[in-house]
Formats: structure tokens, C-alpha cells, sequence
């Protein structure tokens, strides 16, 4: 029997957030029938459908999942940010709280796994904290949960390099607006009120399955990100990943499929 899969097409879902208008790119990715949730990837915080490039789909394809891929406001081909716009403190809060249940009632997903990257996987977090019932399981990657030094001048040496080497360029092949993603991302990171961001008191509220996973060699974070996760949420299962960097589907692709494939199918 020929399985029908998901052309990658990207698509436009409008929703209203604060009273005005919000166009969202997503796209439908691996096959159109899944006896699984579905699987909702949330990218990282320069991330957009883009920059995943064929990850999703592949990863989906070779499970038997359908997955959706989709650019936050400010990303990718989504609504960008006015150059006037500064995120506030609480951007990810109201990415997990009030945009995500609107794209998903728009789009018709219901109980969803959430698989985010870095600022995504802390939105998933969020989410998970804020609907319990709403998510079957989570697999967050690289999280952020609090604020590290680490961190900071890593994003700080980003802004360097994006006004003086060729990251704007190539950051550019990814967003319809390069500056709208990089600098509403990297604004609110620097902003100094951004040291007290911290969501670990919500983690306790978050009863799904979830896998948190870190490389070693993180450049953006530390291994106490994945650690304060498991002492909020007991549940949580640990996985770090050696000779690795930030972007785990990137520099450890097989080793880290095969243990989110091995969790969501374990646990659905």
C-alpha cells in the first residue's frame, strides 16, 4: 500500500493576537495519515521553516508521523516585527500562551507532541505548563529555563558578528525580513531586565512525557538547564549528547532521532 505523504508547501494561517492581524507560514510535513499525534516543531530563537531545511520531513518520513512545521511572528515568511518593536521580557510567555492555542485552532491540531529548539523548546515548556491536558508529550532540545551568563555573551558575541561579518547574509537566505528575526531576538536577550527571565517554578505543572536534551559542548547554555528541568518535573527522561553544540538535530542528527523516535513512539 502506497503511504501518501505531505508535498512541502508552505501555506499561510491568519489569526488575530492583541487585535490585529498575524499571517503564520507553516507547512504539513512526512505522511498524511498518522495512527501518532501530531508532531509540532518549534524553531530556535533565529530559527524559521527555513532554517530547519528537510529535518522535519525526514525525521517524520522515516517514522510514519506527520508533522508541522511553522515561523513564529517576526520569522521566516510569517508577519515580521515593526523595526520600532521590542519584545518584551515575557515574549516567550505569550508565544506558549496566546499564539499557539490560536495557530492550533486555526489549523485544526489537536493534543499535538511539541519538539522545540532552544527558545522553542522552552516555549514548549510553556505551553505544557499552561495545558496539561492540551499535549500529548514534549521533546525540548537545548532549553533555556533561566537566564545564564554563558548565554548572554554568546548572543552578544552574535550581534558582533552579525554587524561585522557575513551572518547577516546568510541569516538573510532564511527570513523575509532578516532584521526583524535577529534583532527582535537578540534585543530582548541583551536587554538587562531579561536577567531575571526564569520559568522554573512552572515546570511542576507540567504532567506529560518529556525528553529534555542537550549537547556537551552547548555554546548557549549549560548542562543545568536540561538538570532543572528533571528536578522541577521528575518525569523528565536526560539525554546528553557528546561531541555536540546548540543545534543537536544538526551535529548529532542519527544518535538523537533515534532516541525521540524511540520516546514519542514509547510513550503515544
Amino acid at each position: 500500500m502506497t503511504v501518501q505523504t505531505h508535498p512541502r508547501m508552505t501555506e499561510f494561517a491568519e489569526i488575530i493576537w492583541r487585535g490585529a492581524p498575524l499571517r503564520m507560514a507553516y507547512q504539513w510535513v512526512g505522511v498524511q495519515e498518522s495512527a501518532q499525534p501530531v508532531i509540532v516543531f518549534l524553531h530556535e530563537g533565529l530559527g524559521s521553516i527555513e532554517l530547519w531545511k528537510d529535518y522535519p520531513e525526514k525525521f517524520c518520513l522515516a517514522h510514519g508521523l506527520t508533522g508541522l512545521v511553522f515561523s513564529r511572528y517576526g520569522y521566516g515568511h510569517s508577519t515580521p516585527r515593526p523595526a520600532d518593536e521590542r519584545w518584551p521580557v515575557s515574549f516567550m510567555h505569550a508565544q506558549a500562551h496566546e499564539v499557539l492555542p490560536a495557530l492550533f485552532a486555526q489549523l485544526g491540531v489537536h493534543k499535538p507532541w511539541l519538539y522545540g529548539h532552544s527558545d522553542g523548546g522552552s516555549i514548549a515548556l510553556l505551553y505544557a505548563a499552561r495545558h496539561p491536558d492540551a499535549v500529548s508529550g514534549i521533546v525540548v532540545a537545548a532549553p533555556h529555563i533561566f537566564v545564564e551568563e554563558l548565554t548572554v555573551n554568546s548572543i552578544a558575541e552574535a550581534r558582533v558578528a552579525y554587524q561585522t561579518t557575513g551572518l547577516r547574509r546568510q541569516l538573510a537566505r532564511y527570513h523575509a525580513d532578516v532584521d526583524s528575526a535577529f534583532w527582535g531576538w537578540n534585543d530582548v536577550w541583551l536587554d538587562p531586565a531579561f536577567r531575571a527571565w526564569n520559568i522554573e517554578d512552572e515546570l511542576p505543572l507540567i504532567t506529560c512525557p518529556l525528553l529534555a536534551v542537550q549537547g556537551a559542548d552547548d555554546e548557549y547554555g549549560t548542562l543545568e538547564q536540561i538538570n532543572g528541568i528533571q528536578r522541577k518535573a521528575p518525569q523528565t527522561r536526560l539525554l546528553v549528547l557528546p561531541h555536540c553544540g546548540h543545534s543537536p538535530h544538526r551535529d548529532q542528527t542519527e544518535a538523537l532521532n533515534q532516541e525521540v523516535a524511540q520516546f514519542i513512539l514509547g510513550a503515544s
